[in-house]
């Protein structure tokens, strides 16, 4: 089965947060209805994409995989679909998130990045359930605790703190801008 493409979109070689801000930009451009390809090699963007299309309206119609590159399919959502793009309004900074690591707070930390990202370096104690995987594993998560909300740059973050205050949970921080200008203290685990 073939897949009409309308618009490609070249994002190799780019790490989040770019090729999700390539992707809503040139979506303006189509028509409703209309398919874009979204070439990318950072697996993270599979779970951004479709997060982002399910937070819009857009259809994430799949993702194709071949000689390294991941081929993400979106189909432009018609007026009456399409919804406005909302972002989690309670936010942490990193200054004060470090401050309750360096003060020895009992805080829970959710981190959404992928494994890889994970591994190279996160804060100690937090938990990684990457993005992709969260609808799936609620349930190794306190709902009345605060959790506070880490990826690399706030966007995945951002999208997992919406889905969880969907889901009931009531103390929910997106932190940003995200572990890319993390000063504090990191474990790695390779």
């Amino acid at each position: 089965m073939e897949v009409t493409v309308n618009k490609q979109l070249d994002a190799k070689g780019l790490a989040c947060p770019m090729p999700i801000v390539k992707t809503k930009k040139e979506i303006q451009n189509l028509e409703p209805g209309q398919v874009m390809e979204i070439q990318a090699t950072d697996k993270g963007s599979t779970a951004d994409i479709k997060a982002w299309a399910e937070s819009t309206g857009h259809q994430y119609l799949g993702t194709k995989e071949h000689d390294e590159v991941l081929k993400h399919y979106l189909r432009k959502a018609s007026a009456d679909e399409e919804k406005a793009e909302t972002k989690h309004e309670d936010i942490l900074s990193l200054d004060d998130l470090l401050a309750k690591v360096e003060g020895n707070e009992e805080v829970q930390i959710l981190d959404v990045r992928e494994p890889a990202e994970y591994a190279f370096g996160h804060i100690p104690g937090a938990v990684n359930i990457p993005l992709d995987e969260l609808e799936n594993r609620f349930e190794e998560l306190e709902k009345n605790d605060e959790l506070n909300i880490v990826c690399r740059t706030g966007n995945r973050s951002d999208l997992a703190a919406q889905k969880l205050t969907e889901k009931g949970f009531g103390n929910v921080k997106n932190v940003v801008p995200g572990m890319k200008d993390w000063k504090g203290p990191m474990n790695t685990k390779q």
